[in-house]
């Protein structure tokens, strides 16, 4: 459990946990719109979950 605390504090998944903040924020204050926005958000993330993915298959 320790180890997966431990794996969120990597710049990656502050990044992501740092867009997606930003995302809401700038979202709930309407000062961007969600699609101006979104294409950027969406490569960070699936580029995230992607390498997680990767991660695992090659721990295997």
């Amino acid at each position: 459990m320790k180890d997966k605390l431990l794996n969120l504090l990597t710049v990656k998944s502050l990044v992501t946990f740092a867009l997606t903040a930003a995302f809401v924020y700038l979202s709930v204050i309407r000062e961007i719109k969600p699609d101006v926005f979104m294409t950027i958000y969406t490569v960070v993330v699936g580029f995230y979950f992607g390498t997680q993915h990767e991660k695992g298959n090659k721990n295997e």
